[in-house]
């Protein structure tokens, strides 16, 4: 079986760009100007553990480590004049930005990358984006690790388990993307998103909020 590349199709608004924010300007190229292959998976995927599974492995790295962070990118494309985030799917369920944990005492960016590029790329394409294009747009706690994400510490936390940050990364013109086969990527827009915590969860849906500061600026071909 090959990769994916699944197009979600939902009534969409054409973008406005102001004058005024053209500082915060993002790029935005059509999903038709990206590559898309297929890998063979590799291990087993965190979709398919049990809850019991994952809650000893957690807390044995949060023993082990402390407070667990990890770092997730926000990829924009264009389609049908409109922004797309692009999503991992595991076994047709759940939801993922790309990206996952931190090593102990590694630093964000280079994370990111490494999860990137064993996600969603070759090494070497991912390298090449300058890391002023890797700006973090927002951040989450948990209390425990299966406790509802909040994008603040409530007063009520006695020590966070786990911190989540979130990358706005703006990407060239083109690339590949190297995928396992065990997960397809979506391009999902931002319209079908906003708000819809039921189906993405409280991140991924918070993302339009969290890009209303920037304007997009939609290169079609």
């Amino acid at each position: 079986m090959g990769l994916e590349m699944v197009e979600v199709m939902s009534e969409t608004v054409p973008t406005v760009v102001p004058a005024a924010a053209r500082e915060n300007g993002v790029d935005i190229y059509p999903l038709s100007r990206y590559y898309f292959g297929a890998r063979d998976a590799a291990g087993v995927p965190r979709g398919l553990e049990t809850a019991a599974d994952r809650a000893l492995r957690l807390k044995a790295n949060f023993a082990a480590h402390g407070l667990r962070t990890s770092v997730h990118g926000v990829l924009l494309v264009e389609l049908f004049d409109h922004p797309h985030v692009l999503l991992l799917q595991v076994r047709n369920s759940s939801f993922l930005l790309p990206g996952g944990r931190l090593r102990p005492g590694e630093e964000e960016v280079r994370g990111l990358k490494r999860k990137l590029s064993s996600k969603l790329s070759v090494v070497d394409d991912v390298e090449a984006v300058e890391e002023e294009d890797w700006q973090c747009i927002g951040m989450w706690w948990r209390s425990e690790f299966e406790a509802i994400p909040f994008p603040y510490m409530p007063p009520r936390f006695r020590a966070a388990k786990e911190c989540m940050k979130l990358f706005l990364i703006r990407l060239p013109m083109s690339r590949q993307f190297i995928v396992p086969r065990n997960m397809k990527l979506l391009a999902v827009p931002l319209s079908q998103i906003h708000g819809n915590a039921q189906v993405y969860g409280p991140i991924i849906a918070a993302i339009p909020s969290l890009l209303s500061k920037f304007s997009f600026n939609v290169i079609s071909d």
